[in-house]
């Protein structure tokens, strides 16, 4: 059984997630809409629930941001519920992609010199 705390965050729309299991072995991704979500499995199942407008992926937390209209009692059983059956599934957080991928990176062709 998964045991996943949570804390709240300066801004009262965002709520942090922390499964207790790694997140992102490196670097952090950030998703604000559903097709940006679509190298992510995790973001993606989040995304379905009705009032999650953003999802933040991090080390060892999801940081999970509803739309002012939604009422944290009635979606944080959702989302917990979704990252329980996430973690339990055994699919990727993030499916592979380069490093200059969605994860706020500069994105662009930037050769070491």
């Amino acid at each position: 059984m998964m045991f996943i705390q949570t804390e709240s965050t300066p801004n009262p729309a965002t709520m942090k997630f922390l499964p207790g299991t790694e997140v992102m072995p490196t670097g952090t991704v950030n998703f604000v809409t559903v097709e940006e979500a679509v190298k992510s499995p995790l973001a993606q199942s989040l995304f379905v629930i009705e009032g999650v407008v953003g999802v933040f992926l991090g080390l060892d937390f999801i940081t999970v941001t509803k739309a002012n209209d939604s009422a944290w009692d009635t979606i944080k059983p959702r989302i917990l519920g979704g990252i329980m059956e996430h973690f339990q599934s055994g699919r990727p957080v993030v499916d592979a992609f380069d490093t200059d991928g969605p994860s706020g990176e500069a994105e662009g062709e930037e050769d070491e010199v």
